[in-house]
This record gives C-alpha cells, sequence and structure tokens, in this order.
C-alpha cells in the first residue's frame, strides 16, 4: 500500500494532472457513447480543419476574415460538386463493370492458376493451388454476400449521405465563420486554471491539423501518380484502383500490403504472366517507395515521429473502438497518448520541485543532537 501511496502522491497530487484526466476521460467516453451520432460533426471538423490553412493563407495576404472564409467555402463547394456530378458517376460506373467482369477473372485466375504446378512442379502442388482456390472461392462469397447486405441497405445510406450533403456544409462554414465564438463559448465552462491541458491541447491542435492537412495531399498527389502510371500502362479501371492505393495511406503500413492485393489480381487477370504484368508490380512499389521515404516525411514532418509498432498498435484500438475515423485519426492520437504522458512527466517532476517539504518529525531527541 506505501508503494501505490507514494505513486498516488507522485502523479495525481497536482490538480492540473486531475483537470486534464477528466477532460480525457469526458472525451473518450462521448466518443465510445456518442462517436456514430456525431460522425457528421466530427467529418466537419476535419474538413474545417483542411481548409483552415487556406483561410489563414489569405488572411497573411490581409484579407478580411469574413471574405477569407466565403473565398475558400465556395472553392470547397465548387470541388464537391465536382466530386458529386463527374467523379463519383466514373467511380460508381467503373465498380459496376468490375462486379460484371468479376465471373469471368475468377474463372481466369484460376487456369492461371492451374498452370503452375505444371510450371513450377517443384515449388508449388496440385494440392496447394486446389486449397487456394476453394479458399478464394469462399472469400469471394463472402464478399458477394456482403455486397448483396450493402445494396439492400442502400437506401438508408442514401438518406444518410443526403443529409451529410446538406448538414456538413454549413457546420463547415459555421466553424470556419464562427471559429474564434465557438472556442470562447467552449472554454467559458472549462475551469479557469487549466494550464496543462491547454499546453496538451495547443500541441494537439498543432498535431492534428498539420496531420489533416498533411494526409490530405498524400492522399491527393497518391491517387495522381497511381492513375497516371495505372493509364500509361494500360491497367483496367485505373481511377478506381488508383484511389484505392490513394486511400491506403490513411493505414500506414497495412493499407500498402492490403491494397496490393486487387492490384496484383487485376494486372494478372489483365495481363498474365508477362513483362506488363511485372511493370504494374514494380510501378506499385515505387509509388509506395516513395511515399514511404519521401513524400510522407515532407507533408508531415510536423507531426510527432512515432516507432511503427506504435502506429499499428495505434490503428489496431482506435480502429477497434472508432471504426473508420479511428484509424484515420489513430496517428493524432497516438502523438495525444504522447503528448499527454510527457507533459504530465514533465508538470509532475515540476510540481515535486516547487511543492515546499514538510520536515520529517524527529523520532527522539538523539537526533536532534
Amino acid at each position: 500500500m506505501h508503494i501505490i501511496h507514494e505513486w498516488y502522491k507522485r502523479y495525481f497530487s497536482d490538480p492540473q494532472i486531475i483537470i486534464l484526466l477528466i477532460f480525457l476521460i469526458a472525451g473518450i467516453i462521448t466518443i465510445l457513447t456518442m462517436g456514430n451520432i456525431l460522425a457528421p460533426v466530427i467529418a466537419s471538423i476535419v474538413i474545417a480543419y483542411l481548409l483552415e490553412g487556406l483561410v489563414d493563407l489569405l488572411e497573411r495576404w490581409h484579407i478580411p476574415r469574413l471574405a477569407s472564409v466565403l473565398i475558400v467555402f465556395i472553392t470547397f463547394l465548387t470541388f464537391l460538386i465536382f466530386l458529386l456530378f463527374w467523379l463519383l458517376p466514373l467511380l460508381s460506373g467503373q465498380l459496376a463493370q468490375f462486379v460484371g467482369q468479376l465471373p469471368s477473372m475468377i474463372s481466369r485466375w484460376q487456369k492461371q492458376l492451374m498452370l503452375l504446378p505444371e510450371r513450377y512442379p517443384d515449388i508449388i502442388s496440385q494440392a496447394l493451388i486446389t486449397d487456394l482456390i476453394n479458399t478464394l472461392q469462399t472469400e469471394l462469397g463472402g464478399w458477394g454476400q456482403r455486397l448483396l447486405a450493402f445494396s439492400v441497405a442502400s437506401f438508408r445510406s442514401l438518406i444518410t449521405a443526403l443529409v451529410y450533403l446538406v448538414l456538413m456544409p454549413l457546420m463547415v462554414f459555421f466553424f470556419l465563420k464562427d471559429k474564434e465564438k465557438i472556442t470562447l463559448w467552449f472554454t467559458g465552462f472549462l475551469p479557469n486554471n487549466r494550464r496543462l491541458s491547454s499546453q496538451v491541447w495547443k500541441e494537439m491542435n498543432l498535431q492534428i491539423g498539420n496531420y489533416t492537412r498533411g494526409k490530405f495531399w498524400e492522399i491527393l498527389i497518391v491517387w495522381t501518380v497511381s492513375f497516371v502510371t495505372f493509364y500509361l500502362l494500360g491497367l483496367n479501371f485505373a481511377i478506381l484502383l488508383s484511389l484505392t492505393v490513394g486511400l491506403s495511406v490513411l493505414v500506414p503500413y497495412i493499407g500498402a500490403t492490403v491494397v496490393l492485393f486487387p492490384v496484383i489480381l487485376m494486372g494478372f487477370f489483365q495481363f498474365g504472366w508477362s513483362s506488363d504484368f511485372m511493370s504494374i508490380v514494380i510501378g506499385y512499389a515505387v509509388i509506395q517507395l516513395l511515399d514511404g521515404n519521401l513524400l510522407a516525411p515532407l507533408l508531415l514532418s510536423e507531426v510527432v515521429n512515432l516507432h511503427p509498432v506504435a502506429v499499428i498498435t495505434a490503428i489496431l484500438v482506435f480502429g477497434g473502438f472508432w471504426g473508420f475515423w479511428g484509424v484515420f485519426f489513430a496517428i493524432p492520437l497516438a502523438t495525444l497518448v504522447q503528448a499527454v504522458l510527457r507533459a504530465w512527466s514533465r508538470h509532475s517532476q515540476r510540481y515535486r520541485l516547487l511543492k515546499p517539504q514538510k520536515p520529517e518529525p524527529f523520532e527522539n531527541d538523539a537526533d536532534v543532537k
């Protein structure tokens, strides 16, 4: 009990730490209990983070805040209309075409796989190929069932999408326009003495803003480069596949590995074992290498670096708790944990040094002498 008491006095004796813990617990409970309900608000905040950098840039050019917000918001609406009326129909058309060609793809994959034991009898056995084909058929059947369930629930998804399309642009506009008012209103309910919490929030505000904007540009650049590469190499469904490659950067390490399979399968179906197929694989590998070693460090240089084990653990934990948004914010949330632990440790040490120490009582008069 003495050890626990000393540990408690060391880390929980400062009221600043208690206030920080209350904020963290309240935020976790809100996300776990109301995350799905607040999804439009969270998505609007993410978009507002993306656009805030452009608003700040216009303000630095001596353009008033309201005018800057209007310029950026109109640009955002134009981009949204472009997505809805050009890109989304194009993607849905390619997806429908892909689903229509899926049976013939499966048949050709099976024929190509059955030839492998004849070409490489010492490496690949017939039983291994049979088990692999059965596994692929089972997995594809499961995907078909999930696709059917999604189509059955498409009406509900359509209503949800319409609600998002109406509510989110409005919330984005007011988050940008009334940023200071909303911040002052929210902080009015908080304790005045919240120095440690404010320090952590400032650091995380900077981290999340940099991460969100950096990830947006990373997705856009990787998507564009992948599309140009696949298009020049003559790969079918170039827009659809390049979009999956662009979105894969949301999940570091894991995303690139998962998206590798549809790219390989599509290239194998279209070109078979040929030099064109190897060009597809090499092109994808080069894109991932450039993204991981050049683009991501350049765009996310201001985000706290984390060990790969910490990143993967954060993706698994926060993704399990919060789905897509947990995966998207896995790295910022991991940096939040890191920032809280560092600030907590520094503040606890400073608090112990500044706190006046009570003199220890003497056990007897001999100690005085």
